[in-house]
């Protein structure tokens, strides 16, 4: 096997991308994150919540279509995980409230999320089928550039759709252009009929 393959190989290995944020929430407030992920795509995201007294948060995790993925009532710690079933929107958001609608500190919320081939947990995949650290480690290469070729003919596919939608514009913009200049053409003969029947009739012209 070639060298240069090797070290891209293992340059694609350090390709994982982690969304790890901190944010503020304030009492009585709702604050909302928005991804798009492709289908059929592990999700997993692990939160934490700092203390504040008298707070009562909520984690909801949601798609376009208001389906409901991860619900958490009081949420302080934890992880959510789920599987894209489409190309879609997902949205994570956090909302605390203060009983009475009091005053407090804002709070802290930690999000780490995780999706595709760095979601997956390949030692408990080793551990399931048995596999030595360099079979493992193959498997996750396999994994990553087969997310990479679905990225491309992803890409590929959008290319498509919004040269096909340029060309459908173009058209419509250019058998628009026709007909005004048609229209206008047709006004101005229109004109100089009747302006020539008027001078005409006033016997300004012969």
């Amino acid at each position: 096997m070639d060298f240069s393959y090797i070290l891209f190989l293992i340059y694609l290995t350090y390709l994982t991308t982690v969304d790890s944020i901190r944010f503020y929430v304030a009492p009585n407030q709702k604050k909302c994150l928005r991804e798009e992920i492709h289908k059929d795509v592990l999700v997993t995201g692990d939160y934490e919540l700092s203390d504040a007294p008298g707070h009562k948060s909520h984690l909801i995790v949601t798609d376009t279509k208001s389906h409901i993925l991860y619900s958490k009532e009081d949420a302080k710690k934890g992880r959510f995980a789920f599987t894209t079933e489409e190309y879609d929107m997902f949205e994570v958001c956090v909302e605390t409230k203060m009983p009475g609608g009091g005053q407090g500190v804002d709070r802290e919320v930690s999000l780490d999320m995780k999706h595709g081939v760095e979601a997956k947990s390949y030692e408990d995949l080793a551990k399931a089928e048995k596999l030595k650290p360099l079979e493992v480690e193959l498997r996750r290469l396999e994994d990553l550039s087969k997310s990479i070729v679905d990225d491309f003919a992803y890409m590929r596919a959008r290319e498509e759709e919004m040269r096909d939608t340029n060309e459908s514009t173009h058209s419509r913009v250019m058998y628009f252009s026709i007909f005004s200049m048609c229209c206008l053409l047709g006004l101005a003969t229109w004109q100089v009929l009747y302006l020539r029947r008027y001078f005409k009739a006033k016997k300004l012209i012969e």
